[in-house]
Parts: C-alpha cells; sequence; structure tokens
C-alpha cells in the first residue's frame, strides 16, 4: 500500500518532467521573470470593430482583429465570459494564448440600441494552456476594467485604461511566483494554512504582497471543491470554535519572518517542486504544481474518507485508516476536514477519534 501510495505523490510532484510547459519557450523563462506579453482593446458596434489601443506590433494587429471578428460572427465571444486559444501572429512566438472577453455597453433607455455593444479586451502570452490556468484571475482583472470604460470616448485612455491594460499580467498571472520569492521554503507553512483553514496575517508589508499572500492563499485552499455544499460551512464553524493561533508572516526582515508555524510531511514533500519551478521563473509551471498540490490533498481526503466508513464494519479497515494516515504525512489536515464533514454522524466521530489518538501516539513515539 505505501509502495502504490508513494508512486502516486511522486507523480503529482513530477509535473515538470511530463507536462508540456517544459516545451513553452521556457528559455523566455530562464533569464528573466517577464515573457512578451502583449493586450489590445477594440470598441465593438454592431458588426464592427474598431482598434481603440493595443501594445502588438502593427503588423500583427490586422491579423488579431481578423480572428476576432471571426469569433464574434459565430457567436464565440459571450458578455463577461472569457475566451481563450492559441493564436497565430507576426510577432516573435508566431503561435500564442490569447484571451478574449467582449465586455458589453449598459444599455440605457437613451441608448436602446446598444445592446450587443461594446469592448473586445485581448491578453496574448505564453500558450493556450497556460492561461486556461488562470482563467478566473484573468476575467476577474477584465472586470476591474468595467468603471474605466464608461467615460465618453475614453479620455482616461492613456491615464488609466492603458496602464492597467499594460499590467494584465504581472496582476494576473505572477502572484503565485512572486509569493514563492518571497517565502522560499517557507512556503511550506502557507500550504498547510491553506488545507487547515488557518488565516494568516502579513505584517510590515505593502499592499501588493498582502494580497498576493491572499490570492496564494485562496488559490491552494480547498474551498469549493469538496462533494458536499456544507462542508466549507461546517468547517468553518469547527475553525471558529477551535483555538487556531493565526499564521504571522512579518516582512520586516529580509527573507520574512514566520510566527506560530505549522506544517507536516506532507507540504513539506512539495517545498522542492516550487523552489525549482520559481527558479526557472515559469509561473504557468507554478501554477500547475499549485494545482496538483490540491489534487493530491483531495485525493487522500476522497481515500481517508472511505476508509472511515468501511471502518465502521471492519476492524481491518480501521488497520487500514492508521496505515494510510501514517503514510501520507497529512494526517492532521484530513482529519479535521473529514471530522467536520462528519460532524453529524456520531459513529464515524467516534472512528476518527480512534484515528487523532493514534496519530498523537504516533507523533510522540
Amino acid at each position: 500500500m505505501f509502495t502504490s501510495q508513494t508512486s502516486s505523490f511522486q507523480d503529482s510532484i513530477d509535473v515538470e518532467e511530463r507536462d508540456d510547459f517544459e516545451s513553452e519557450e521556457i528559455a523566455g523563462y530562464s533569464q528573466k521573470i517577464q515573457l512578451n506579453c502583449y493586450y489590445t482593446i477594440y470598441l465593438y458596434q454592431g458588426t464592427s470593430l474598431t482598434l481603440i489601443d493595443s501594445s502588438l506590433p502593427s503588423e500583427a494587429e490586422p491579423e488579431l482583429r481578423t480572428y476576432i471578428s471571426r469569433r464574434l460572427s459565430k457567436g464565440a465571444l459571450l458578455g463577461g465570459m472569457g475566451n481563450i486559444a492559441t493564436v497565430e501572429l507576426s510577432i516573435p512566438e508566431q503561435a500564442v494564448g490569447c484571451y478574449c472577453c467582449l465586455l458589453e455597453q449598459e444599455t440605457s433607455p437613451e441608448q436602446p440600441d446598444a445592446d450587443g455593444n461594446g469592448y473586445v479586451i485581448c491578453f496574448m502570452g505564453g500558450s493556450e494552456k497556460g492561461l486556461n490556468l488562470f482563467r478566473l484571475e484573468l476575467d476577474k482583472y477584465v472586470q476591474g476594467l468595467h468603471s474605466s470604460l464608461q467615460t465618453p470616448e475614453l479620455q482616461n485612455l492613456e491615464t488609466e485604461v492603458r496602464p492597467y491594460l499594460s499590467q494584465w499580467y504581472e496582476e494576473s498571472v505572477m502572484h503565485i511566483y512572486r509569493v514563492v520569492q518571497l517565502v522560499q521554503s517557507n512556503i511550506s507553512f502557507l500550504l498547510h494554512a491553506a488545507l487547515n483553514h488557518t488565516h494568516v496575517e502579513v505584517n510590515n508589508s505593502d499592499e501588493r504582497t498582502k494580497a498576493d499572500v491572499s490570492r496564494f492563499i485562496k488559490a491552494a485552499s480547498l474551498q469549493g471543491l469538496s462533494q458536499q455544499d456544507t462542508t466549507t460551512a461546517s468547517l468553518c464553524k469547527a475553525i471558529s470554535e477551535d483555538t487556531h493561533s493565526d499564521l504571522i508572516v512579518d516582512c520586516s526582515t529580509s527573507p520574512p519572518t514566520f510566527s506560530n508555524t505549522v506544517s507536516n510531511r506532507f507540504c513539506d514533500d512539495w517545498i522542492q517542486a516550487f523552489l525549482n519551478a520559481a527558479e526557472r521563473c515559469n509561473p504557468f509551471l507554478l501554477r500547475q504544481i499549485l494545482e496538483n498540490f490540491k489534487l493530491k490533498a483531495i485525493q487522500d481526503m476522497n481515500s481517508l474518507k472511505r476508509f472511515v466508513r468501511q471502518a465502521e464494519m471492519s476492524h481491518y479497515a480501521l488497520f487500514r485508516c492508521c496505515q494510510f494516515l501514517q503514510g501520507c504525512g497529512n494526517g492532521d489536515v484530513l482529519l479535521q476536514n473529514v471530522r467536520a464533514e462528519h460532524s453529524d454522524l456520531p459513529e464515524a466521530c467516534s472512528i476518527i477519534s480512534v484515528l487523532e489518538e493514534f496519530l498523537k501516539e504516533h507523533a510522540q513515539a
């Protein structure tokens, strides 16, 4: 059992050896943080696209406009929903990932014909697969532009719109990289806090760093991924009633100083994968590793829940539970989550109490 479990875990960590992120322009990551990235914004009225601003080379923009027009004619761009694909343009990368989103104008009695009109925002950089990992962040970033596009004739183009569009890659893609670079091997404390629903307080830092850490914790947590809708609510209730201490990150020192730290073998085992990806300055690989980390935690949690159900009827299954917890390195987190989910099932709670006692004795030994 331990052999298969270890093998599965290693498969999760070794994403960089078998994932096609290695086939991207890794040379662009090895020497610098920022790869070439571009933006374009069009005014969309009826069936026509009018260029407002673009960082693309002049010969590449008409190619993008032809592609967008084709997508619009097929109804492939829905208002407020980003679309990601690979486009071939006259740029050094030739083929590049392209995120497109139609921001529709708000209709009013004075402009009843404005329905369907709006702005098309395009972000280009990396690959289609890489951008797909950050779809939610890109959707949110585009929505943040909505209020700035209400100015007549975009008089705020140079002061607001262009600077905002120029920062899409730094703000939507690079936050995980910045956090790993900041905390280095202490990343395991943040991973454990995310899985354990521990509040993280960042002191003596700028607002961007605080936002980066908060977004990392949210991206690494399992909230919203549970099979039962009540799990998150019951878990948060259980955590609030517990005596957990906040994880404190003091950025007045370099590297930052951590207080009230808790980690486990499972989180520690992922440190090197994160550091290796950060050393290559590859934010897409970092995000894939983070997703694999969450996937492995979910798989282990589902395995434990299955063993707990079996242990209610079999002493051997209880023994398998103990073996599993001893081998996975994440027993404290898994048991806490499973206890919250089974809080209304007395038999399951009694099994979990036995397992918690086993873990405590094993740790002392």
